[in-house]
């Protein structure tokens, strides 16, 4: 049972703001996909020499299917770009994010002859370790040239390389958001970005966004990035988030939701989902804050990636509960209080905590 918008409550953030003439897509993006395989319930690091136990086991697509899917869960339209094995696993990740997400996969190819790349990740004490094994899919597999319209697109940025199908997106209007991995060249020089320049919004961790601007904190870097790009929104962990607008001048700082993590695999996708969906919503930067956090907080009481991604069930959940509870610092509740025109009644929210289906490769099928 692969869980997925029918049992979602249904919300369109950007129903006030759609025409005719919009582009089919809210978000187009590209990138690996990974069929990740998650042991959960594990007291401690596994010991060489030694066999660990596991008290649980999920299944789902990772890689860039976790950003994939908790942009679709948060109601829009998402387009993906990915290669797909021809095995068992490539077959089972595309009917995931297909049928079970509702994600447009036309950009997305099957490719003969070439396995799916896989992690397993084990999660323990609130951290997680994996491992992966995967190959280069063909050239000729690449992602396609041309982006569909989309009114944003979510690059991932490699220091020195360029890929041709931002600059031309950006040309057509779509908004570019951008995140980075971990420079393992050690340059860190945002010249190596290219990219960048095409980007509306850069969404890089405290780490790397000190070390590509050589900034001694986090918000000081996050003002050194204005430089290169108009909005920067630096992830400061368990602190919470702090952005800058060069725009409009407004800087915005939100504190992280004090949880207890059980997985982190797919936070920061989550986040920025979170935040996409906020701006392309036309919301306030601490709202898209808030909310991007609140977002990655849910995730990771969740194990898995794609699957602890949260849908507006979970959130109207989250918002109902933490108001029932007595004592409530009055000022956090103000600083969420924009949820309550967008989620459902109580009437359309299941009870919270919430508890999803664990998917289980081939699970329920005929032989």
């Amino acid at each position: 049972m692969t869980p997925g918008p029918q049992w979602q409550a249904h919300i369109d953030p950007l129903a006030a703001l759609r025409t005719p003439g919009d582009p089919p897509w809210d978000v187009y993006l590209t990138g690996d996909v990974f069929l990740d395989i998650i042991f959960t319930g594990l007291d401690s690091a596994p010991v060489r020499g030694t066999e660990s136990w596991a008290r649980g086991m999920g299944s789902s697509p990772g890689g860039v299917a976790n950003m994939a899917t908790a942009l679709a869960r948060l109601g829009l339209r998402t387009s993906l770009a990915a290669a797909f094995g021809d095995d068992h696993y490539g077959e089972y990740c595309w009917d995931a994010l297909e049928q079970g997400e509702g994600i447009d996969l036309a950009p997305s190819r099957t490719v003969p002859g070439w396995h799916s790349s896989v992690t397993v990740s084990m999660a323990y004490e609130g951290e997680r370790t994996m491992v992966s094994h995967g190959h280069e899919p063909p050239p000729e597999e690449s992602a396609p040239e041309h982006a569909p319209r989309a009114r944003a697109a979510v690059a991932s940025l490699t220091p020195g390389r360029i890929a041709p199908w931002i600059a031309e997106a950006a040309r057509a209007g779509t908004r570019i958001f951008a995140d980075v991995g971990w420079d393992d060249t050690g340059v860190w020089d945002l010249a190596g970005l290219a990219d960048l320049a095409h980007c509306e919004a850069f969404l890089p961790n405290a780490e790397e966004a000190m070390r590509y601007t050589g900034a001694d904190c986090p918000r000081a870097a996050a003002h050194a990035l204005t430089a290169h790009v108009p909005l920067a929104v630096v992830t400061l962990g368990a602190d919470g988030a702090y952005a800058v607008d060069r725009r409009t001048g407004e800087s915005a700082e939100v504190p992280a939701i004090a949880v207890e993590a059980l997985d982190p695999t797919g936070a920061g996708d989550v986040f920025v989902a979170g935040f996409v969906t906020g701006t392309l919503a036309g919301w306030p930067l601490a709202d898209r804050l808030a909310f991007a956090g609140l977002t990655a907080a849910l995730s990771v009481q969740e194990f898995g990636g794609s699957l602890s991604a949260p849908g507006w069930a979970e959130i109207a959940a989250w918002w109902r509960r933490v108001q029932s509870v007595e004592e409530q610092d009055p000022a956090a509740l103000r600083r969420y209080a924009f949820l309550d025109r967008l989620v459902p009644g109580e009437e359309r929210v299941r009870p919270w905590p919430l508890r999803r289906a664990v998917p289980t490769i081939g699970f329920g099928r005929s032989a």
